[in-house]
């Protein structure tokens, strides 16, 4: 600020300092008179004050007073309180500018400096952060480092609660079994420690090869044990090995860290076991084979062999607890669902009570049993060695190959003089019932064994099918001794068995069975034609055939399919001599006017009815004797049929169809009569009405 306006300023402030104590003196505060002043605060400003320099005063006044615009203002008169307050307004004015230009500038620092410590932070901050990051990764590593150290010391340390357990707790409790794990996994962190080079290991190693020879001592005496104990007598035949599978873990300790005991363990269980189970099955088999029928099928009881109280199965009035060899029976159900695994037989129970079975329900019972004990075996095999597909396998034929052996050395040497066909047949279906069942179970063990027994089987019952077959084929009807038209024994033997395998056979089918079956139908039909070709009438031979075919067809839907190969084939043979029967039946009362109707309907089919003129006598003739004679004629028709043939339903049959066919000829003969040839004819009038006549045969036909 210049000279002049310092000087102006002051005098601004003079006179406005003067002109408020002229008008505070002149007036009171209330305006009632003059009123003392209070002192001015001058400041540096203040004359009053001792400390006012005069000098300095007169000197600024001179100063001020040469200023030019001091000079312009005194000389032009102007009032120096406007001047003033005009100066304080410029003042104002310049003043608020330089403010604003300072705080502008004072802004502009201030950003930056904010804006160079912002880059300061900025770095400091990338600072921090890898800092933090390397803190982070050093405290990951100590964790790491912390917790492998941790494991390594959990693992190296032996507490004295496992070392107690071991050495004191017998095997058979809970805290034993529980430590011996803890053990098992110290032993296997320390080797592999020790692989690692850790020299901490040597500290622990003979502590943990103590507790391991101590429990191995203890686990071996325990197992042997338990195996001998299955050496003493048993009723029921099941060894109960599967109580040592909550032991399993034992052998599993052994394997791991004693293998030279382990298969110590292994060995004794097989051989132990071995001679159990061979002994086992030689005395139930020896003991079973006991409550067996006392008469069996011989090798001369076949299908074609004379029945005689000698060489008859069906004449043998001793055998009243089994059926013949020819008849199923109840034998089938030794296959059904409930009888198949039913409980095994109990051989002194069964001699007891005096009771007595068919081969295969002997051979049921034992391979039942065979079945459920290989089936355990097997499974324990698998799970208490830690064992599985060939290794499993081999071990369970260890165990159970020498009883399998002696099974089936039995099996061969009883078929070798065994010539009930059904009871193989059966025991054939029982195999093939029992290997699904091991299949259910998942024991492939038992594969090849069910192999060799269906090989010893299928070769005895196609051979004794054979020579049933060729009996039937050799024998010779004149030596049968005396024939009626009754079913014979042999083709009521062949019906029997026929539909026992045909029955047996539906369940699971086998062609090779079927090709022999129809082997021995065809023999079985040529037999009935040979022994139908003794009777001397064609009648007498009908006769014969129909009972036997009835007989037969009757048998077999029994027990088989409506749709089978062999009811079809008797149905067709039963058919085709039931309608020749008929006829035959017919020919003597009714043989001239079957004969004159198919004559004439052969004339007027071939045109040539003209020739019907001549026949008027002849046409006479049958009107009246059909008329007088037809009702005895069916009359003694029906009680021949009756008399003819066992079957009593059968035989109505054949009235019911000799009548229809009657009905059906008569009508015929009034066709041919309708001809214009004889419609004129005078006899016409005697025919017999056809509903009357229906009506009068109705009577005539049986009731059941």
């Amino acid at each position: 600020m210049t000279a002049a306006a310092t000087m102006a300023v002051a005098a601004a402030e003079l006179v406005m300092r003067t002109g408020a104590s002229d008008m505070e003196e002149e007036e009171g505060p209330l305006g009632d008179g003059p009123r003392l002043q209070e002192p001015l605060q001058l400041g540096e400003l203040d004359i009053t004050s001792d400390e006012f320099i005069m000098d300095e005063v007169d000197v600024h006044i001179q100063a001020n007073l040469e200023d030019d615009l001091v000079k312009e203002a005194l000389k032009t008169g102007v009032d120096l309180r406007h001047y003033s307050k005009q100066v304080e307004l410029e003042l104002q004015q310049i003043e608020q500018k330089s403010i604003r230009d300072l705080t502008f500038e004072r802004m502009e620092q201030m950003l930056g400096a904010f804006q160079s410590d912002l880059s300061s932070i900025s770095s400091e901050i990338r600072t921090l952060q890898e800092q933090s990051g390397a803190m982070n990764i050093r405290l990951r590593n100590r964790q790491a480092v912390r917790g492998k150290l941790g494991e390594l010391v959990d693992g190296l340390v032996v507490p004295s609660a496992l070392v107690t357990a071991i050495l004191e707790a017998p095997v058979t409790e809970p805290r034993f079994l529980e430590q011996l794990q803890e053990l098992d996994a110290k032993a296997a962190a320390v080797r592999e420690q020790e692989a690692r080079g850790t020299a901490a290991c040597a500290d622990v190693r003979g502590v943990l090869d103590r507790l391991r020879v101590k429990a191995v001592t203890k686990i071996r005496e325990f197992i042997l044990q338990k195996i001998y104990s299955f050496r003493k007598p048993m009723t029921n035949y099941q060894i109960p090995q599967t109580a040592l599978l909550k032991y399993r873990f034992f052998y599993q300790f052994l394997l791991g860290n004693e293998r030279a005991t382990a298969k110590e363990i292994r060995d004794e269980y097989v051989e132990t076991l071995s001679k159990i189970y061979l002994s086992y099955y030689r005395s139930y088999l020896g003991r079973l084979m006991k409550v067996q029928y006392e008469e069996v099928a011989e090798k001369d009881d076949l299908m074609g062999v004379e029945d005689t109280a000698k060489k008859g199965f069906f004449s043998k009035p001793s055998l009243r607890s089994r059926n013949t060899i020819f008849t199923l029976g109840t034998r089938g159900s030794v296959i059904s669902p409930t009888e198949l695994e039913a409980p095994i037989l109990v051989p002194h129970t069964a001699q007891r009570g005096e009771q007595r079975y068919p081969f295969e329900a002997l051979f049921r019972s034992q391979h039942y049993a065979l079945l459920d004990n290989s089936c355990r075996e097997y499974l324990f095999i698998c799970e208490f060695f830690v064992v599985s597909g060939p290794a499993a396998h081999d071990l369970f034929h260890a165990v159970m190959g020498r009883t399998l052996s002696m099974t089936l050395k039995h099996l061969e040497s009883y078929l070798a003089d065994c010539y009930d066909a059904i009871a193989v047949f059966l025991c054939i279906h029982i195999v093939l019932r029992f290997r699904n069942i091991a299949a259910k179970r998942d024991v492939p063990a038992l594969d090849r064994y069910w192999e060799q027994v269906l090989a010893l089987l299928w070769p005895r019952f196609e051979l004794i099918l054979e020579m049933n077959v060729q009996s039937v084929r050799s024998t010779d009807p004149q030596r049968l001794g005396g024939l009626d038209t009754r079913p014979h024994y042999i083709t009521r033997r062949y019906a029997e068995f026929s539909s026992a395998l045909v029955s047996i056979n539906q369940t699971i089918p086998n062609e090779r069975t079927m090709q022999l079956l129809g082997q021995l139908q065809v023999e079985v039909e040529n037999f009935v034609l040979r022994v139908a070709a003794e009777f001397s009438s064609r009648k007498e031979q009908l006769v014969f055939l129909i009972n036997n075919y009835d007989m037969m067809l009757g048998v077999l839907m029994e027990r088989a399919a409506d749709d089978s190969k062999e009811v079809e084939s008797f149905q067709q043979l039963l058919n085709a001599r039931t309608q020749e029967f008929i006829e035959e039946l017919l020919s003597p009362p009714f043989g001239g006017l079957v004969a004159f109707v198919k004559e004439a309907e052969a004339l007027i089919e071939r045109g040539q009815a003209e020739r019907l003129r001549g026949e008027e006598a002849r046409v006479t003739q049958l009107i009246r004797g059909f008329g007088s004679s037809w009702k005895s004629s069916v009359e003694s028709l029906s009680q021949d049929v009756m008399r003819s043939f066992t079957n009593f339903r059968n035989g109505t049959s054949i009235i019911q169809g000799a009548l229809t066919q009657l009905i059906q000829l008569y009508h015929r003969f009034h066709r041919v009569l309708s001809q214009p040839q004889l419609r004129a004819l005078p006899a016409r009038a005697e025919l017999i009405n056809i509903h009357h006549l229906m009506v009068e045969l109705k009577k005539h036909k049986p009731n059941f």
